[in-house]
């Protein structure tokens, strides 16, 4: 399970970083090896190599009937164990058990246990709908604690299902991920899972139903601690199957349901799932798929609401998810990873036959309409030229996707700071001209004013940073820029450095940070 939880990780790192990374698997032959270099120039951003032979992986659908379809595991006997029973899915799925499937013993697991906000009401529920039903607080983190959940379920009762649904979410782009953040999101689904597993080896199980997401599948921005949890998952789940042990990785799409794992995302989030071709999922839909996969003879499943079909579905030409387009019937490189398109040298031309004055407002117009399809806006009127990004509501997130957008209408390689180096659309569209059309005439800027476009440009990444940071890490930046500030001021000498050194010792910690990073390393 573990190489497939960097496969997650990187899937996300690929979806945010087009074209820098390719995926891979080989059965370590000689012959397989000596075909790495083909993989890696395939224009595929995953593939699989066994014996010399490429293979590409591709999402296919389930056939309606027939296939490896099966008997459903009985869910009717013994005791059912939910982790992250008490809220969200979990509560849901409980309500289904009783209601759909007969489940009479239900043990619902949370780290709150039966002081979790919505515990009390949901056992009364349950109860009043004929279930007998146990709350426990158990950290699945801890084999311990779930040494001590199994061992307490009764003899009379045994334990003959697990479905495992505890979660636990902390965005951000990959440059932001700090081991801590890995691991807080990496526990609860990884080491929880492992943990049941180990500690269930001796016990039969009707079923064994990990839920997963299409986070891991897909590796969605944002979310490649997320993604790398749920891979994990995936490949617990063949290892399962492999030794002839019931299981079920179920890779969700977006349920619509609230809930905590969807209480962070906002508008421009669910605009943007839309967009890559994963559409939201009433209740009763989930419910109904959740019934249909476990009556399948498949280790790992996607029960989805997918659309190929969407705007940033993938297409010829254009970085999507590889794993999609066997739902399109695009064919392998037709849809892999982008190389510039003959429109990118048609924009230089045009760019550079018009007037500096036209060719920037026409930029303009491209950077506001790609930040207002970032940010979920219809139309560009709520994107002044001169609005900070941060001030729009741009995240770091957010600023990625604008840089890859830009970078996919361009054709230029940019910067993952790019909307925090040139922090509006003004800047960031004569940031833009420069860089398609060079050579136009313009007098280039003078190092002074270079470096104080750097200062300016630094400022939105550090205060977008600094938020997340630990105590000793906000300490440790702010003691650097002491530094920074007492190396630079001895440099002032007459007053045509003087603006230059009032703009470093008067600036924010924000816009500093790109700074440090070049002096410091």
């Amino acid at each position: 399970p573990r190489p497939a939880a960097v496969w997650g990780f990187v899937r996300s790192a690929q979806t945010e970083n087009p074209d820098r990374f390719v995926l891979v698997d080989t059965d370590g032959q000689v012959v397989s090896l000596a075909c790495v270099p083909a993989a890696a120039a395939a224009g595929e951003p995953q593939l699989k190599i066994r014996s010399g032979a490429m293979a590409i992986p591709r999402l296919a659908p389930v056939p309606g009937n027939g296939g490896r379809a099966g008997k459903a595991p009985a869910l009717d006997s013994g005791t059912v164990l939910i982790t992250g029973g008490t809220s969200g899915l979990g509560a849901t799925l409980a309500r289904h058990l009783v209601d759909r499937h007969g489940t009479r013993r239900l043990l619902l697991a949370s780290r709150r246990g039966p002081t979790a906000p919505a515990a009390a009401g949901l056992r009364k529920e349950l109860t009043e709908a004929g279930a007998q039903v146990e709350i426990a607080a158990c950290d699945v983190t801890s084999r311990e604690s779930v040494a001590g959940l199994i061992a307490a379920v009764p003899d009379e009762h045994p334990l003959t299902a697990v479905i495992h649904c505890a979660a636990v979410l902390d965005d951000g782009v990959v440059e932001a991920l700090t081991e801590n953040r890995l691991d807080a999101v990496l526990a609860p689904k990884a080491h929880g899972a492992w943990h049941l597993h180990e500690l269930t080896g001796h016990l039969t199980l009707s079923a064994f139903v990990l839920f997963s997401s299409v986070a891991g599948v897909l590796g969605t921005a944002g979310q490649a601690n997320y993604a790398a949890a749920n891979a994990f998952l995936d490949g617990l789940a063949q290892a399962r199957r492999a030794s002839g042990l019931p299981v079920a990785s179920l890779c969700w799409g977006f349920w619509a349901q609230p809930g905590e794992m969807g209480a962070g995302l906002g508008e421009a989030d669910i605009v943007r799932l839309r967009r890559q071709g994963i559409r939201p999922m009433a209740s009763h839909e989930g419910l109904a798929l959740f019934d249909a996969a476990i009556s399948r003879n498949e280790p790992v499943l996607v029960p989805a609401r997918l659309d190929p079909q969407a705007p940033e579905g993938p297409r010829p030409g254009r970085a999507g998810s590889p794993l999609l387009r066997g739902l399109t019937g695009t064919s392998a490189g037709s849809g892999g990873q982008r190389s510039p398109e003959p429109g990118d040298a048609g924009l230089a031309q045009r760019v550079g036959s018009l007037p500096r004055a036209d060719a920037v407002a026409g930029l303009l117009d491209v950077v506001r309409a790609q930040t207002a399809t970032v940010l979920g806006h219809a139309g560009i009127g709520r994107i002044g030229p001169d609005v900070a990004f941060k001030d729009l509501g741009m995240d770091s997130l957010m600023a990625l996707e604008l840089r890859n957008r830009l970078a996919e209408v361009t054709g230029l390689k940019l910067s993952a700071t790019l909307a925090f180096d040139h922090p509006n659309p003004s800047t960031l569209a004569e940031f833009l001209y420069a860089a398609v059309a060079p050579g136009s005439g313009d007098d280039p800027a003078s190092p002074a004013d270079g470096l104080a476009q750097e200062i300016e440009g630094l400022g939105a990444r550090l205060e977008d940073a600094m938020p997340g940071l630990a105590d000793e890490d906000r300490t440790s930046i702010a003691a650097l820029l002491g530094e920074l500030q007492a190396r630079v001021r001895p440099a002032v000498g007459d007053g045509s450095l003087a603006g230059v050194a009032d703009r470093i010792s008067s600036a924010s910690a924000g816009e500093l940070l790109s700074l440090l990073d070049e002096e410091l390393g």
